[in-house]
């Protein structure tokens, strides 16, 4: 309804207000004893009206009204009745009433606050009434689908399906562990019993679907629910995790089929407030390097939820470049987006790029990881993971950044591949640099494991080769690794980010290590196949390979933050001679010399032990 109407219904509204107040406090006929009401319902009618338009309360869409509107009206009604009674007072003061019974005022605002708090919220209830089809009788054609998760995503879907009926679902009930649910009703739906008792409602209500609405529930229920499902013989679907909904509501087109990263998800933990330690970001011109990988992209998305001043994307490779800038731009339209194609070894071009956009905080995500493939390339991962982040870090503090991020991993920890001792040195530049710097640059390094999905990952390699019909190859029985989804991951890096300075080593708690038949295991079921049909075969583990990664040296002193999932490692290391050995790295590589470089490296990092043979 347009809003010159609800003025108009204000008014006889507004008077009933003022006349029911003196009718309840004295009787229905008053008028002959009260002559103070006809000056009441005048500043009624002056007050009241001006009242509710300073507050809003004539440009609102009250059909989408919301808890803040209530507030809004409990607000401005509250306002008005405080002005109401500072009339009353002048209505004594100046003789024009002779008394003024002060309990009308608070009768008054009662009764305004029913009115007029009702008329706005009834447009809503009419909304919801007309948006809500009524239940219609099943057809064969509708699939039955029961929620797993009684919280506010499965009241969403529920709500979402009951909205939709052209979707052809019709929800029968939830399931959740909560025992004070049990029994209760919530959109129409019951909530039948445990999620231990999925098999026996799914046969009892005829399930066709499972739909799993727990986003904040950790891999273990979800892989529990799951396997049910499969045994139940029901197909199953899922509500993405907390960290890849990112306060975005539940709907039906979120919806998707269980993946790998829903299995190893873990808990989400409340923890501190995730937008204020990331206040840091808040129109703060942002560059992000390797802004087209995958850690790189998920941050670039993240930080645009900050409102940055500007986010500047850096990478060397220019179709994932574009790629990212065209996602964030069609996702982020209001955020100031700039794409910069360059390679981070060259330090005139970066610097370039700094004195153009003058970024406050960078986010130093590019380097190279394949851990195989720099076995054979090692000069390329010491001049883009070293030199590269020397650079980068250099120029950071020329042009006065205020903070450095570095992203690094785990195997840099007792690193037996150049890939591995190649970002240990990073972080040693890093370090050694925060010992050294002026004021203001503060530098931070954040440590993790491996991210499910990422591009060239093992997920996206077991992916392929199922799909080729197998079989999956894994390098070793008892090969494992640290996981973690790669929303997960990147919002507690943005955390850390703002936490510490001076080359502060944070690692995230990445839990249990996965065996890597495990996660093959659990690609091959999600994809529909048994491993009799897609056989697991083993090879061997490839030169520069763990069986088991650590995520801090064993002599490290560990210590808890603010945030459960983030730890400050301090790991013991003597003053680095840098550009001593930055020169002679550089003299190595343009030699090709192999032993050399790994020589450098160890000088550096003692517990670096090379693998061999090498081709």
């Amino acid at each position: 309804m347009r809003n010159r109407y609800i003025f108009l219904l204000d008014e006889p509204l507004i008077a009933i207000a003022a006349f029911g107040a003196f009718a309840l406090r004295f009787d229905w006929l008053f008028w002959d004893e009260r002559p103070e009401f006809l000056p009441f319902l005048i500043a009624a009618f002056s007050i009241k009206p001006i009242v509710l338009y300073v507050f809003g309360m004539y440009s609102r869409y009250w059909r989408y009204a919301t808890f803040h509107d209530s507030l809004a009206i409990v607000l401005a009604v509250s306002a008005s009745s405080v002005l109401m009674a500072v009339s009353v007072t002048f209505l004594l003061a100046f003789g024009v009433a002779e008394s003024f019974s002060r309990p009308v005022v608070l009768i008054d605002w009662l009764l305004s606050l029913a009115l007029l708090g009702g008329l706005r919220m009834s447009f809503r209830v009419v909304a919801e009434a007309q948006s809500r089809k009524p239940r219609r009788a099943l057809t064969s054609t509708d699939r039955r689908v029961l929620i797993a998760g009684a919280g506010n995503a499965g009241a969403m879907v529920v709500r979402e399906l009951q909205r939709n009926p052209q979707l052809g679902m019709v929800s029968v009930g939830f399931i959740d562990d909560d025992p004070e649910k049990r029994g209760k009703w919530i959109n129409g739906c019951k909530v039948l019993g445990p999620l231990s008792e999925l098999r026996e409602h799914v046969t009892t209500q005829k399930a066709d679907e499972v739909i799993i609405a727990m986003p904040a529930v950790g891999g273990g229920v979800v892989r529990a629910v799951v396997n049910m499902c499969r045994t139940a013989s029901v197909m199953s679907r899922t509500v993405p995790g907390v960290f890849e909904l990112l306060g975005g509501d539940v709907s039906i087109s979120r919806l998707r089929t269980v993946q790998i990263t829903d299995l190893l998800r873990r808990d989400h933990r409340s923890g501190s407030d995730s937008q204020r330690s990331a206040a840091y970001l808040h129109q703060a011109v942002v560059l992000v390097t390797g802004g087209g990988g995958s850690i790189g992209q998920e941050i670039c998305r993240q930080i645009a939820h900050s409102h940055p001043a500007r986010l500047v994307l850096l990478g060397h490779g220019e179709n994932t470049i574009f790629d990212a800038e065209r996602l964030l731009r069609a996702d982020h339209p209001n955020v100031e987006v700039t794409s910069v194609v360059a390679d981070i070894r060259d330090e005139r071009r970066i610097d370039w790029l700094f004195s153009r956009f003058r970024p406050q905080v960078v986010f130093h995500a590019a380097a190279h990881k394949h851990v195989p493939l720099m076995e054979e390339n090692p000069v390329e991962a010491v001049t883009n993971n070293v030199f590269g982040t020397h650079t980068v870090a250099r120029v950071a503090i020329r042009h006065g950044v205020s903070r450095f991020v570095l992203i690094s991993t785990d195997k840099a920890v007792a690193p037996v591949s150049i890939m591995g001792a190649s970002k240990r040195m990073a972080e040693r530049v890093v370090q050694e640099l925060a010992r050294r710097k002026p004021a203001p640059t503060d530098f931070v390094i954040v440590r993790f494991g491996n991210v499910l999905d990422s591009r060239g990952s093992v997920v996206r390699v077991f992916k392929d080769q199922i799909k080729r019909g197998g079989p999956v190859t894994v390098t070793h029985p008892e090969m494992k690794r640290f996981f973690m989804t790669i929303p997960e991951a990147v919002r507690l890096v943005l955390h850390a980010g703002g936490l510490g300075g001076a080359g502060d080593l944070f690692v995230l708690n990445m839990g249990d290590p996965v065996l890597i038949r495990d996660l093959a295991n659990d690609l091959i079921r999600l994809s529909g196949f048994s491993v009799s049909e897609i056989p697991i075969v083993f090879t061997q583990a490839r030169s520069g390979e763990k069986l088991e990664e650590a995520l801090w040296e064993e002599s490290a002193t560990v210590d808890q933050t603010s945030e459960p999932e983030i730890l400050r490692v301090t790991e013991p290391a003597a003053s680095l001679p840098l550009e001593a050995l930055i020169e002679q790295l550089q003299d190595a590589v343009a030699a090709h010399d192999r032993l050399a470089i790994d020589a450098i490296l160890a000088q550096a990092i003692t517990s670096f032990v090379p693998s061999f043979p090498r081709l």
